[in-house]
């Protein structure tokens, strides 16, 4: 059996009703937008925001949630897929998850329009049920999402980004949704605010992890069989670089600073880089700090009781630092 499908196992019947509930939620009564947003439900991903939510409603509840959970995983869901739709029209991409995306399709006006569709019914689901909390809980993370691409814009023009800044864009970039994620789960079954913040922790570190191990597949093997060093040829600057531009010499951060700003399409050059990285301990710190976060996140799962549902978390975390791809 997969990581995933182990992982999903408490809450099959209620992904398998999710899916329903989802794809109701995107109905229009412009045939041309149901076209997309079927397109759009058929390649689906591992969904693992809606699994998100709903370990963590049951781990929270002791195992029981109604509507509201469900209307909290489709929030997530809907912003989720209005910003990937957006996100490929950003970054000129004409595939997502091996099939071709909405605006190599049907072309960027009416991706952004679709985005802006997804959007504002994720809005109006919470704003019809009075869902406010839950409402509250998405809207920040769609603004700290923003700022967040919109800081790494910035700082990629120069390279100069520090250690703190780096974690700063990872949190707002990757970190925020599945911290939106774990805060609308309790909230969705009315856990008290304390508890609704310490699963958005909860939630947030496994973001920063899950960010970390992404860095590291650009370094390392493991992923097709050699480093690919797409982040380098993107300018993008993840943590084993950063670490190792501030724990080198001056005339090596030159080299560095060189290589990746004006020679990153050169294999070569890439391959250099992606070696002196390695020699000077890139890696090993970067794996360091991962687990730094898996650790916070499993001192938080310390305060609930031993459940098929926390056994389920705990197995994120795992897979989440420990995925192949």
């Amino acid at each position: 059996m997969k990581p995933v499908e182990e992982i999903k196992l408490p809450i099959v019947k209620e992904m398998e009703l999710f899916e329903s509930k989802f794809k109701d939620s995107m109905l229009s009564k412009v045939p041309l937008l149901n076209r997309i947003t079927y397109y759009i439900v058929r390649r689906k991903g591992k969904q693992m925001r809606p699994m998100f939510v709903f370990l963590v409603a049951k781990m929270v509840s002791d195992g029981g949630f109604d509507e509201r959970t469900y209307r909290g995983a489709s929030i997530v869901e809907l912003i989720h897929t209005a910003t990937l739709v957006h996100d490929d029209v950003v970054d000129d991409s004409n595939r997502r998850r091996g099939f071709f995306s909405v605006n190599a399709l049907w072309k960027n006006k009416i991706a952004v329009l679709v985005g802006d569709f997804l959007l504002s019914k994720g809005l109006l689901l919470s704003i019809d049920n009075e869902d406010f909390d839950l409402l509250k809980l998405i809207s920040i993370a769609v603004r700290e999402m923003s700022e967040g691409e919109l800081l790494q814009i910035e700082k990629a023009r120069k390279l100069d980004i520090t250690e703190d800044i780096y974690f700063e864009i990872i949190r707002q970039k990757t970190a925020t949704l599945i911290a939106a994620c774990c805060g609308i789960g309790a909230a969705s079954v009315g856990a008290n605010n304390e508890t609704v913040q310490q699963m958005r922790k909860f939630g947030q570190y496994i973001g920063i992890a899950f960010q970390i191990k992404d860095d590291l597949f650009d370094y390392t093997e493991e992923k097709i069989g050699k480093p690919t060093g797409i982040d380098i040829k993107e300018q993008k600057m993840t943590l084993p670089l950063i670490y190792t531009l501030n724990n080198c010499t001056p005339k090596e951060k030159k080299w560095l600073i060189n290589s990746v700003k004006n020679h990153n399409k050169d294999k070569k050059r890439v391959k250099a880089v992606i070696a002196f990285v390695k020699e000077n301990g890139g890696l090993e710190y970067t794996t360091e700090k991962m687990n730094d976060y898996k650790n916070k996140a499993l001192a938080i799962l310390e305060n609930y009781p031993t459940s098929e549902y926390k056994s389920s978390l705990l197995k994120m975390i795992d897979y989440v630092v420990e995925r192949k791809i």
